[in-house]
Parts: structure tokens; sequence; C-alpha cells
């Protein structure tokens, strides 16, 4: 029943609206076309809408350069739907000693996470896929399978490098197996267009890749949906190395809460579940080109904080409770545009989502007393 209801309900999303969006999806389907004609992908004119990823995710997506426009979005909003129903279900699933039911977990996600799924399926962005590898591989050390976790974590890097903030995650807790298995996929992936563009041709898309991101990442910082540490500064005192480097000793600052849970580890039951969706809450914070939507990646750390609300102390249930509020349920539809370009120029999502961090780091501390 609930398959049905879900495809009928993207069925009609999809006609409605969404077809004529996907803005982003358009981007990776022309740099396809380009893959396949052994072509440059990486070309100042495309302006804003230029192609930012590996070289190796324009080869991997060449099929949908094969179709028409028009089929390409069907199949690729068909796929994401799908995957993002799989993506919900295994964070639920993925949960060791629940204390509260599958369905109102399941149900508390979509609720406090639908925005950013909406405005995911709406561009037509690969958040999605991102988060299916990466529970895939929380999935995979919790079933005692590193070596596939490492895989899947390098096959995410494909899709943002940003995925790499888990590689030393799982050399420290789970061997340096996993690692070098997560390091072989990034090796051959990034080889993997020497295939269509010779070995000299390769070297060049890379380097051109890299001058891509590195240029077009100040633009963004003041951009109103950029949540990143670097957004936030900027956003506060002004763009420049002062915000540059407050937004360095932040990310250092989470990273150390980060490790700072992974070393009690040995005393709790189960830490993977909570320490992978500390990492993962904290991708979209730690890239400089982190937009509101990639939050979906904190569905996991959502699933966690709900199951497990009322073991925070009442102080720190306060807080969750309203970084909740200030990050899921602020809409520019409900706003209106001047609210919601001053709420989103203050960075209150950013500082929702360091809340909700240190909530989880809360709740490491609760179970260790």
């Amino acid at each position: 029943m609930w398959p049905l209801i879900v495809a009928s309900v993207a069925a009609v999303l999809f006609t409605a609206k969404v077809r004529r969006e996907m803005v982003d999806f358009d981007v990776y389907r022309t740099a396809a076309i380009r893959a396949t004609a052994g072509e440059p992908l990486y070309r100042t004119t495309d302006g804003h809408y230029q192609f930012k990823y590996l070289p190796a995710f324009a080869i991997v997506m060449t099929p949908f350069g094969r179709l028409d426009a028009e089929a390409a979005k069907v199949v690729w909003f068909a796929l994401s739907v799908g995957l993002l129903t799989a993506m919900v279900r295994w964070s639920v699933r993925a949960l060791p000693e629940r204390r509260r039911t599958e369905r109102l977990l399941l149900w508390m996600a979509v609720l406090l996470m639908a925005k950013f799924y909406a405005h995911e399926l709406a561009l037509g962005q690969t958040n999605i896929v991102l988060g299916v590898l990466l529970v895939g591989a929380l999935l995979a050390v919790q079933i005692d399978q590193p070596i596939a976790a490492g895989v899947l974590v390098g096959l995410a890097a494909f899709v943002k490098p940003y995925a790499l903030v888990l590689l030393p995650w799982l050399a420290v807790t789970h061997g340096l197996g996993a690692a070098a298995a997560c390091l072989g996929v990034l090796a051959a992936g990034l080889a993997l267009p020497v295939v269509r563009y010779g070995w000299s041709g390769n070297l060049s898309l890379l380097e051109s890749w890299s001058q891509t991101v590195t240029g077009s990442t100040a633009p963004t910082l003041l951009g109103a949906d950029n949540i990143s540490l670097a957004a936030m500064w900027a956003k506060w005192i002004g763009p420049g190395q002062v915000a540059a480097g407050l937004a360095v000793a932040s990310a250092a600052g989470l990273l150390a809460l980060a490790a700072a849970v992974w070393s009690a580890r040995r005393r709790v039951d189960a830490p993977d579940y909570l320490e992978f969706s500390l990492l993962m809450l904290l991708i979209p914070l730690l890239s400089p080109q982190g937009w509101d939507y990639v939050l979906l990646l904190g569905t996991p750390a959502i699933v966690v904080l709900v199951d497990r609300f009322p073991e925070l102390s009442p102080g720190w249930r306060a807080v969750t409770a309203t970084a909740l509020v200030l990050m899921s349920f602020t809409l520019f539809d409900v706003m209106g545009r001047t609210l919601y370009a001053r709420f989103m120029s203050l960075s209150l999502v950013t500082v929702a989502a360091i809340a909700l961090a240190a909530a989880l780091a809360h709740l490491r501390a609760r179970a260790l007393a």
C-alpha cells in the first residue's frame, strides 16, 4: 500500500511542478553529453550552472545523456524518490535499541526533513544518492563488513567529495582495511575518465575541476541558502580572511567534538549509529558550498534525536526542540521573501544544525553517566 501511495504522490508532484524545474539535473545531463563526446566538462561560459563534480561522475551519468531531456528527468526523479524512501527506511531500521516504533520514527523523519527532501527533488540534486551510499556504509559496519563500508564511502566521494570526512572515522574505528578499500575506490574512480579522455586529458580535467571548485566558492558564501560554516561567518562579519579563519576554527571545533564522541565508544553498546549520524550532519556545515537541502543527510541524526529525546536533560530538550523548529519549519512560502531573507542572513539554520550536533554529543555523554 505505502509504495503505491508514495508513487502516486510523486507522480502528481512531478507532473504538476517538478518536471519544469530540476535545473541541477540539467547540469549533470549536459556534462554526461560532453563526456560521451570527449569534450571539456568545466566551462566558465556555463555561468552559475557550471559542472562542479569530479569527472568520473559525468562518465557514470552518460546513460542519462543518451535519453531525451524529458525522459531523463522522469527516470532521475523516479530513481531519486525510490532512493529517498530507502534512505529514510534504512535510517530508522539501522537505529539500535529503538525506544519508539518504526512507524513513528518514519513519520517524524519525513515531517522534520520534508522541506529539504522537497527542495532536493525539485532541483534534481544528487544528495539523496549520497545519503543512500552513506547509510548503506553504516549498515555495512553494523554487520561487520568494514571493507564494504569503505567501498561505499569511496563511491560516495564521487557524488560529493566531502563524504571523505568519514574516512578518518572508518580508519580509527573499523581498521585500515576499510580505509584502504575507500582509497582504492577513490583511485580507480579518479582514473576512470582515462577510458574516454586519455591520461593527459584526464589530468587536464582534474586540474579544471579543482580550479572550478575553488574559483566558484567565494561568490556563493553570501547566498541565502548556503548554510555552511564559511557562509555563516561571511554573513556575520563579511567575507575575508578573518571570516575564513573563523570558519576553519569552527570546523576544527566540530571535528574535535566528533573525535571526543568517538573516544568514548568502547564504553557504550552499538556506538556506530550516533557517531556516523553526527558526521553526516556535519557534512553540509563543513563544505563551503553546503546548501540547506544538503541537510537531508541529517536524517539519521534526526531519527536518533527523536528516538532518544526523553533521555536528553531538560535543558537540552529545550535546545533540541528549538533547533528542530528553526531548521525544519522555517519555510519561504510561510515567512515571505523579506522575513525569510532576513532569517537566512542570520544563519540561524546553521546555528540550529550546530546545536543538534551538540545534542548528539550530549546523548553520548548521558549514556556514559
